[in-house]
């Protein structure tokens, strides 16, 4: 079972960039961010006529994610728990029935937080305190489960090819990086870290200032696994080369291989 997480950045802008790498990698799951649409809106067909369940959690012009799966897909939910009051399109889980064994995955799209300090930063750590407490949960399950999206956070040093440079970035804030930790800490398996420690792996490169040309990137789409999850992969890896094609997205897409 492959899975992959992937930050479109708007599925309008981007879906002939998504459909032509579908073609391609055959992806068993993808967990999609960025949707940018509301749900009635997103071009289904265009990934039910490739063979794909398709599940959304939208929002008009902002945020949204989605999962699109050749398996069958089971208890759907749609928001993180926590806050009733949050509006934002931010989180949306499923139960993926494979051959072997069924995975609860979770796809998610943490809040940027800047500028840092002020509410958009206390939004950002309030929303992982409630993301660290959906991870207890899942980990309490004892059963193969993983966590995968855009986190908006550069874990450590290594994750940035400049990292002096988002010392006080919301992403790279040591408030930011402890809160990662925590959720990390509970017994999760960082799947790409896990196999790849060697330094310049990057998964976004931002549009300006010609980053992706000079590789200035950083990481940040990450998946984290339950133990009986972690058990179960196979390999792992970051599709850069999308990055320098036609209409990119700035994120690419990360995947984890299961033997589910």
């Amino acid at each position: 079972m492959r899975i992959a997480t992937f930050n479109i950045n708007g599925i309008k802008a981007r879906h002939a960039a998504l459909t032509d790498w579908l073609d391609e990698a055959n992806p068993d799951v993808v967990l999609l961010q960025e949707i940018k649409s509301v749900d009635e809106n997103f071009p289904r067909e265009l990934f039910e006529d490739r063979g794909y369940n398709v599940e959304t959690h939208g929002q008009k012009s902002f945020n949204g994610v989605a999962i699109l799966s050749k398996l069958p897909l089971e208890d759907v939910t749609r928001g993180l728990q926590g806050d009733d009051d949050d509006e934002q399109a931010r989180w949306i889980e499923a139960t993926v029935v494979g051959n072997h064994t069924a995975v609860r995955i979770c796809g998610l799209y943490l809040p940027n937080g800047n500028p840092a300090p002020g509410p958009k930063y206390d939004y950002k750590l309030a929303w992982m305190e409630r993301l660290r407490h959906r991870a207890k949960d899942l980990m309490d399950m004892e059963e193969p489960a993983l966590m995968a999206g855009d986190y908006n956070i550069i874990p450590q040093a290594e994750d940035a090819a400049k990292p002096d440079s988002w010392r006080e970035d919301a992403l790279f804030r040591l408030d930011s990086r402890d809160a990662y930790r925590r959720v990390l800490n509970l017994g999760f398996t960082e799947a790409f870290r896990s196999r790849h420690p060697e330094p310049e792996q990057y998964s976004f490169w931002d549009y300006q200032a010609g980053a992706w040309q000079r590789n200035n990137g950083i990481r940040i789409d990450h998946i984290l696994m339950t133990p009986q999850c972690a058990d179960l992969m196979v390999d792992v890896g970051i599709e850069k080369e999308l990055r320098g094609r036609e209409k990119p997205s700035d994120h690419v897409p990360v995947w984890v291989e299961l033997d589910a």
